[in-house]
């Protein structure tokens, strides 16, 4: 037998998917994440998946994995501390930033406090030119005082982010040099090597967030490799990336921005691939774990990619799949705050303990716990039998903010639903906008495990054709880890004219790019051609950002400037409305994707049903404050052609699905749950 293998390693839950090369058949598993001693949850699933399916880790050909260890560490901002050095003179980037208000529409809004604070930044004195001139090289002991702060500031990494590096590294590189010689096995973050783009700000704040992380991932990807070598696991171990695709290990402890979005973009992906499969063109997914609730706009299986997307309260500047996140998780904590109003996150209980009800040593009330008390899950087994849910402890944690705001548990579990969802509904009218979408027009796609326990709620606010839920809800992030293909970006700052002499001065960069290319795909084991998509940030003179424009390789080896500039014109048009085509263009960087296709594994039709199917149960469940006689279904007992109608809860091994009243249920030839508002 050979087998390929996805995980997600989520901060409640970690998600196996094993495909057997040889049968086509896909096995699923979930066991509690480990934060407190990274790789446990992988040896458990192992011998977990050995002893009940006979998966023999030594046959396993093919192993990827995503994790949200990355963003979790931004949204609870709990990464180490980390030192920033920086030009002379241009201490103040991290808090002077865009000189933007989070939310525009919001006077009272307040920007989030910097990564590093002000007294961690220190200034080099180095300086390049804008052409790329050096005009002050870095002096060893100015670099050795200001490491010697650091180090005394208890700094536990350092991030270098230099005016002008884009342009040549140089100065960078020889400053790294130098603290790699002063301080060895001291991590230290490059921004030129890192994503080197022309934006002083964007790129350092990439950087900065590559280097919060770093030391947290590097230590859960190391014990990641560790477990595996010593279950036998003897193929090449792959990591999802923030754009989609998946790359070498080597690469992502080096490049820990790169896997910022590693189980987010992973089930993104998995979402895509299942939704096409299924007939579902266009759709948002929703995937709910235990921190954060992740959105994104997928269209005919393509997920819509960007830069500057936000993780927690920053953003990132390297090619991502596009989600918006939010600390609204199922194991995010509900709090009065110093005015004493309810607030619902960005904590996470984690799974250690977890939520009151896992009967891990929990107290603190969460978004599950309001669901339990709520009395709509917890009548069966959760987590592959791995919970056993105590309604009791739920109650016990939300009793005193019950009795703090004068209300019952009943009303404060229902509560704390409706801030959750609108959180998530904030964000996702931001994605909206973003897009420029009806989400009238749209599926919400909803996996993860508290996906399908939330997703009618927030269909509901948006006014959305429906949910859809897979078979597999909570394991779809490491399905798309399965089957997410070899990616990687190149990029190059030119700031070019677009004119015919100056596009063919691009042919050698152009070049570069491919070969660099070629040589990733290579590395990682790669034998077919791989697949070149090239694009480049454009602008009319007097703009001041650009649009990502797809163009063409030939054009550029044609000096064709004309086809670049019309490419840049309809997309322009395309986004905004109008084009000035008589207006000057300027192209400032120009991008390379190359990508190398992996196996997928094929969708099975279930059975038709024969009949009519029975609740399980019918329980008393708590909706919009009223208590309301709900049936309790198996999923496991769902065929294709069943009808049900809510309320209604699905039960399965990896998740729970909750239908409110006025809403249908439909199983699909997939076996999809397929969940539309009731006619009127």
């Amino acid at each position: 037998m050979a087998y390929r293998v996805g995980v997600d390693v989520g901060g409640s839950f970690t998600d196996f998917a094993v495909f057997n090369d040889k049968t086509g058949r896909l096995s699923t598993l979930k066991v509690f994440s480990r934060p407190d001693a990274p790789g446990e949850e992988i040896l458990l699933a192992l011998d977990t998946l050995k002893s009940r399916d006979g998966i023999d880790p030594a046959e396993i050909v093919y192993f990827t994995h995503g994790t949200t260890v990355g963003v979790n560490t931004v949204i609870q901002r709990n990464g180490h501390e980390i030192a920033l050095f920086t030009t002379k003179n241009f201490e103040d980037i991290l808090d002077v930033a865009r000189l933007k208000i989070p939310q525009i529409h919001n006077l009272y809004s307040v920007r989030p406090a910097p990564l590093i604070s002000r007294e961690r930044v220190f200034g080099i004195n180095e300086r390049m030119h804008a052409t790329g001139e050096v005009m002050i090289e870095p002096d060893g002991a100015d670099v050795a005082r200001a490491l010697a702060s650091a180090i005394a500031a208890g700094c536990k990494g350092i991030v270098l982010s230099f005016l002008h590096s884009y342009r040549n590294p140089c100065n960078e590189l020889a400053v790294k040099a130098m603290i790699e010689q002063l301080a060895p096995g001291l991590p230290v973050i490059s921004s030129a090597q890192t994503w080197p783009i022309i934006r002083e700000f964007e790129r350092t704040i990439t950087s900065v967030i590559s280097g919060y992380v770093q030391p947290r991932v590097a230590h859960y990807l190391n014990r990641f490799e560790t477990v595996l070598r010593d279950r036998d696991v003897a193929c090449p171990l792959l990591i999802t990336k923030t754009n989609g695709g998946v790359m070498g290990i080597d690469q992502a402890r080096a490049e820990c921005v790169q896997m910022i979005l590693s189980g987010t973009a992973s089930g993104v992906i998995g979402a895509g691939y299942l939704a096409k499969a299924s007939g579902f063109d266009r759709i948002m997914s929703l995937d709910i774990g235990g921190t954060s609730a992740d959105v994104a706009v997928i269209i005919d299986g393509e997920a819509q990619y960007g830069v500057g997307e936000l993780i927690g309260d920053f953003q990132i500047h390297v090619p991502s799949v596009s989600v918006s996140s939010v600390g609204q998780g199922g194991g995010s904590v509900a709090w009065l705050d110093s005015l004493g109003m309810l607030q619902v996150g960005p904590e996470s209980a984690g799974s250690t303990p977890g939520p009151a009800c896992y009967g891990r040593g929990g107290t603190k009330p969460t978004i599950t716990d309001a669901v339990v008390a709520s009395n709509l899950i917890g009548h069966t087994p959760l987590g592959y039998g791995a919970v056993t849910v105590d309604r009791g402890a739920s109650r016990e944690a939300l009793a005193p903010i019950a009795e703090k705001l004068g209300i019952s548990i009943e009303a404060l579990a229902g509560t704390i639903i409706d801030i959750s969802v609108s959180g998530m509904y904030a964000e996702v009218s931001a994605l909206v906008s973003r897009f420029a979408i009806d989400p009238r027009e749209f599926h919400l796609f909803a996996f993860g495990g508290a996906g399908a326990m939330l997703a009618c709620f927030l269909a509901k606010e948006l006014d959305m054709k429906g949910v859809v839920v897979p078979p597999t809800p909570g394991v779809v992030s490491a399905l798309g880890g399965l089957i997410a293909d070899l990616k990687n970006d190149f990029i190059r700052t030119i700031y070019r004219d677009v004119t015919d002499a100056q596009i063919q001065t691009l042919v050698p960069v152009l070049d570069k790019l491919e070969q660099a290319g070629n040589d990733w795909l290579k590395a990682q084991g790669y034998d077919g051609p791989g697949d070149v998509k090239l694009s480049a940030d454009m602008r009319y003179i007097g703009q001041s950002f650009e649009v990502e424009t797809p163009i063409s390789g030939e054009w550029l080896r044609l000096g064709n400037a004309s086809a670049v500039t019309s490419a840049f014109h309809v997309e322009h048009e395309r986004l905004y409305g109008h084009a000035d085509k008589k207006a000057a263009v300027q192209m400032i960087n120009l991008r390379l994707v190359i990508s190398g296709a992996t196996p997928k594994p094929a969708l099975v039709e279930i059975a038709v049903a024969a009949g009519s199917v029975a609740p399980k149960l019918q329980i008393d469940g708590w909706f919009s404050g009223r208590s309301v006689p709900t049936a309790i279904y198996m999923r496991q007992d769902l065929a294709y052609g069943h009808r049900l109608k809510g309320p209604a809860i699905i039960a399965q091994d990896d998740t729970t699905t909750v239908v409110p009243p006025d809403f249908d249920i439909f199983v699909d030839r997939y076996g999809n749950l397929v969940i539309t508002k009731s006619e009127a």
